[in-house]
C-alpha cells in the first residue's frame, strides 16, 4: 500500500511539472499559449495537496512546534502531550471532515464546470473531503498507539534502560 501510495504522489508530482514545461515552452519560446492547461493543471495539483497532507499524516512526519517538550523531562509526559496534541487534531480534523463532506453533497448538487475544458469541478473538489477523511482515520490510529503506550508501562521502562 505505501509503495502504491509513494508512486501515486510520484506520477501527480510528475504530471504538474510537465505540464508547467509545456506551457513555459510553448508560452514562452514558441508563443502560443496552450488554453487551457492551466485549467487541467490544478486537477493533479489539488491532489497532490491533499494527498501529500494525507501521507504526512500517515507517517506522522508534520511539522510541529512543540515548545512544551522542552520542559518535559520523562518519555511518558512526552507521550501524554503528543496524545492531547492528538486528541485535538482529531476534534478538528472530524470538524473539519464535516464541513468538507458539506461541500461535497453541495458540489455534486451544482455540478461546476471549468471555464474553458468543461471539466466537472467535482471531481478535484472532493479531493478536500477524501483527504481530510483520510487524515482523521491516520490521528485516530495515532491515538489508538499512543493510548496502547501509555497502557503499557514495560515500554517506558524499556526505554529508560537502553
Amino acid at each position: 500500500m505505501e509503495q502504491k501510495f509513494r508512486y501515486l504522489l510520484t506520477a501527480l508530482i510528475a504530471s504538474v511539472a510537465l505540464m508547467q514545461f509545456i506551457q513555459v515552452v510553448t508560452r514562452y519560446i514558441f508563443e502560443i499559449p496552450i488554453m487551457g492547461l492551466e485549467e487541467s493543471m490544478v486537477i493533479p495539483t489539488i491532489w497532490l495537496y491533499m494527498l501529500g497532507a494525507v501521507n504526512a499524516s500517515r507517517e506522522n512526519s508534520q511539522i510541529r512546534a512543540n515548545v512544551l517538550e522542552i520542559f518535559i523531562k520523562s518519555e511518558r509526559g512526552h507521550t501524554i502531550l503528543a496524545l492531547v496534541g492528538e486528541v485535538i487534531s482529531f476534534i478538528i480534523s472530524s470538524w473539519l471532515t464535516y464541513w468538507a463532506w458539506d461541500y461535497v453533497k453541495y458540489a455534486w448538487r451544482v455540478w461546476k464546470e471549468s471555464p474553458t475544458l468543461y471539466i466537472p469541478t467535482f471531481y478535484h473538489e472532493c479531493s478536500v473531503f477524501i483527504g481530510l477523511l483520510l487524515i482523521t482515520l491516520f490521528i485516530a490510529i495515532h491515538i489508538i498507539k499512543l493510548v496502547n503506550q501509555l497502557r503499557t508501562p514495560s515500554s517506558f521502562v524499556n526505554k529508560v534502560k537502553q
